[in-house]
């Protein structure tokens, strides 16, 4: 098959990344080359894959949140021109069929006669895209198939699309297997240093519990990390840096439990996976998919979203046995999410096909 990938480009799609849609996308270009496909993936310049790469706007470019509402909205319309450029090129390129990992509403509205998989990584809160399909003259694409990262993300998402399926997120479980032996009342956090992930409260329940926590992501937020992260570090708090994989599954091994403190409806939680494969328990907050990736014998979710109850959480799970954690992850592998995604795949281009032969 033809592939094109449609990427989210607030960020290049290169290690260290930013966040799990980056990884994703990724993992999935050089999967489906892998298995021979011939994929094309429309990214940030600077984006690193085995997909052929089409850049779509300058490396240094930054999209800056705390901008004022003019700069965002400038901002916004960069963005929104690379997609339409990119969206062009596709039409243009005789490309088999999308995968739609961009985040943004046009693919939605400018794409709907295309064979294109669109990959759903966030809750129906991106306003534009909410926008569209809840226009009433909109019609979702014949040729159209959605598919998200769980089924709490899709029970969200099912109010607005006709049908969406749900493909877990898969990680390459070998990777997370390291030597590492856990270090004692160590607690460890790993994500994007941005308020909805509630790394305060997480430093606030490990405090709490007994614990020292260590903690490792970009600092996607500034304000915040200098406003509440900053104030709480000490020898008992401390920040490891932006990690690449190759240090990460290490640093998840050397914590007794995993704090996972989103205080937003997080989709899925690849983080927390990769913990859960390193053979560290999770410790959660009840928040969006976490309690569907997390068994009773690999981790604890609090009872509620405070502090005392993640505290709770987090002593119940640093007494999970290890290999039993380890184990629980195999529900995530990395090869069955994209035979999943292969087949979507080819039954797209098959109706696409089919539809062809119909009309000839």
């Amino acid at each position: 098959m033809k592939v094109a990938v449609l990427s989210h480009m607030h960020h290049p799609i290169v290690e260290p990344f930013q966040g799990g849609t980056e990884a994703h996308t990724a993992m999935l270009a050089d999967a489906l080359v892998h298995r021979g496909h011939d994929v094309t993936l429309f990214a940030k310049e600077g984006s690193v894959s085995s997909a052929s790469l089409h850049p779509l706007i300058p490396k240094d470019f930054e999209f800056v949140r705390t901008a004022t509402p003019l700069v965002r909205r400038e901002q916004a319309g960069f963005l929104a021109e690379a997609v339409h450029h990119s969206i062009g090129v596709i039409r243009t390129s005789g490309f088999d069929v999308v995968v739609n990992n961009s985040l943004s509403a046009l693919p939605f509205s400018q794409m709907n006669d295309l064979a294109m998989l669109t990959i759903l990584h966030t809750p129906p809160t991106l306003a534009d895209v909410t926008a569209v399909v809840s226009d009433p003259d909109w019609v979702p694409g014949k040729r159209h198939e959605y598919v998200t990262v769980s089924t709490t993300n899709a029970e969200a998402w099912r109010a607005l699309l006709p049908r969406v399926l749900v493909v877990h997120n898969g990680i390459h479980l070998d990777r997370w297997l390291t030597q590492t032996r856990p270090v004692r009342r160590l607690a460890v956090w790993a994500a994007r240093i941005t308020p909805e992930k509630g790394l305060h409260v997480a430093i606030d329940a490990a405090r709490e519990a007994g614990f020292d926590l260590e903690f490792a992501g970009p600092v996607s937020h500034s304000d915040y990390f200098e406003t509440d992260i900053a104030p709480r570090l000490s020898e008992h708090v401390r920040y490891r840096g932006h990690l690449p994989q190759s240090e990460l599954s290490d640093f998840l091994a050397s914590g007794s439990v995993f704090i996972a403190s989103p205080l937003w409806a997080e989709p899925f939680g690849l983080s927390a996976v990769e913990a859960l494969a390193s053979g560290t328990p999770v410790a959660a907050f009840p928040n969006g998919a976490l309690p569907e990736l997390i068994e009773p014998n690999a981790g604890a979710i609090a009872a509620n979203l405070t502090v005392p109850a993640l505290a709770d959480a987090i002593r119940a799970a640093s007494d999970r046995d290890r290999d039993h954690t380890r184990i629980s992850a195999s529900r995530f592998s990395f090869g069955t999410m994209i035979d999943h995604y292969e087949d979507h795949l080819r039954r797209l281009v098959s109706v696409d096909r089919m539809s062809a032969a119909v009309a000839d």
